[in-house]
């Protein structure tokens, strides 16, 4: 694998134990991994790029997406609705999901999230419908296509309408087919090896579209391999009346009764949780993917961040869906989260600076991976890199750390690295015409939208 080399960085912001900001440091990768950070470096490498006055962080990790709902962002008749109302309706166009769908947005999805310094990219995949194919290893095949790290899940729903569910009967599968396909997707894909570019989750999708059955059969087969578990949780006060009438419980004691609580846990939203449930996440150490504009897209409410993070609960940043989103990056995502927090509690919020490590090693630790999030010797090579000289970047210079929260970045990151290789560089994807792929995904995400 080629070495690189990047030489003269203005500030690495490392994100370390530590919180090191190194200033006019080197950076050496070789073989993917960071060999050598600090002083001037005496290696020579495969490519040697000058970073004067260029700013470097760890690459970002997105903890929840849904990459095919790219294809149905900005529908006016879904913009005013809130949660149940907006699912109901956008079921009648996901249930057309087919693998040219998924390929063109896990390319569309992934590449702007690149373009924006995401490295790795969870995507929580639940519409299988019958007779689409192996959309899972649809997927893989993209973001290897792009050469992003990729974390996607074998997600799930069998409670249909007829069962008191929101999706289509066309779109819901049995626990016996949704296991066994479980199983073959770890065994076909999932790679628990340092530096792995591909893993697997199993993530049902909610408690109101899953039933208890497939949420225990999850948690057992899920630790029987070895891999994480996450679905959505706390999303919405509807989702509470749910299973409060059903089980007689409120969400979090629900999920618990079934093993969803625990280190390999995390949940998407997780907005309305009470005291007591704060301080048990923390406890059992169960991690929250916080989606602060999907959150307010949605009417859903503001997550509990601050409070979480005094409890030492496990958080990390989030995009989500597009439909509830309209975008896929987390660079926005940074700064809506630090000004959200800082309106809602004002001296409690996290800082820019913190933020920027909910975004990196805090979303590293959701996705269990300690070999990413931050930038040390050892780790992979993940990083991004940013002009310090740019126009809207002037006068924000003085705190390099805090700065991609509290200014905020409009537009690419000038250069984004993964696993030592340059995948954006001067903003654009290295790996494939993104004119071609822009024009490839109207296309078929007009032919998708027709049939629905």
């Amino acid at each position: 694998m080629p070495s690189l080399l990047v030489k003269n960085l203005s500030a690495v912001v490392t994100c370390d134990d530590g919180d090191r900001v190194l200033k006019n440091a080197d950076l050496y990768c070789e073989n993917g991994v960071l060999r050598a950070i600090g002083g001037t470096l005496p290696q020579s490498a495969d490519e040697v790029i000058d970073g004067s006055h260029f700013w470097c962080y760890p690459g970002l990790v997105n903890t929840h997406h849904h990459l095919y709902q790219i294809f149905s962002r900005n529908l006016p008749q879904v913009q005013n609705l809130e949660l149940f109302d907006w699912l109901t309706a956008l079921y009648e166009i996901w249930k057309n999901l087919d693998s040219a769908v998924v390929r063109l947005s896990t390319l569309t999805g992934c590449g702007e999230l690149m373009k924006h310094g995401c490295t790795t990219v969870f995507d929580h995949h639940y519409v299988f419908p019958a007779g689409a194919g192996d959309l899972m290893g649809v997927q893989f095949a993209a973001a290897e296509e792009l050469g992003v790290r990729f974390h996607a899940s074998r997600g799930s729903m069998d409670l249909s309408k007829k069962d008191g569910g929101l999706p289509p009967d066309s779109v819901v599968q049995t626990v016996d087919e949704i296991m066994k396909d479980s199983a073959r997707c770890i065994e076909a894909y999932h790679d628990p090896a340092f530096g792995s570019m591909r893993q697997v989750a199993l993530a049902p999708c909610s408690p109101f579209s899953v039933s208890s059955e497939l949420l225990r059969q999850s948690a057992v087969l899920a630790r029987q391999y070895g891999v994480r578990l996450h679905t959505h949780l706390a999303e919405t006060r509807d989702e509470e009346q749910f299973t409060l009438e059903r089980f007689h419980m409120r969400p979090l004691e629900y999920m618990a009764s079934l093993g969803w609580t625990g280190p390999d846990v995390w949940y998407a939203h997780g907005i309305h949780f009470n005291k007591e449930e704060l301080r048990e996440l923390a406890r059992t150490g169960t991690g929250i993917a916080h989606c602060p504009i999907s959150n307010m897209k949605l009417s859903s409410g503001v997550a509990q961040i601050p409070e979480m993070l005094e409890l030492g609960v496990p958080v990390g940043l989030a995009v989500d869906g597009s439909a509830s989103n309209d975008g896929s990056s987390l660079m926005e995502e940074l700064r809506v989260a630090y000004l959200l927090h800082r309106l809602r509690t004002s001296a409690a919020a996290p800082s820019g600076y913190d933020i920027l490590k909910l975004a990196t090693r805090g979303s590293a630790r959701l996705l269990g991976r300690t070999d990413i999030g931050s930038l040390e010797v050892g780790k992979c090579a993940d990083f991004f890199l940013v002009d310090s000289r740019r126009l809207e970047l002037v006068g924000g210079g003085y705190d390099p750390a805090s700065v991609l929260a509290t200014v905020g970045l409009r537009g690419p990151v000038d250069m984004t690295v993964v696993n030592g290789k340059i995948v954006v560089r001067d903003g654009r994807l290295t790996a494939v015409d993104e004119n071609s792929v822009a024009a490839d995904a109207g296309r078929v995400c007009g032919e998708y939208l027709a049939r629905a």
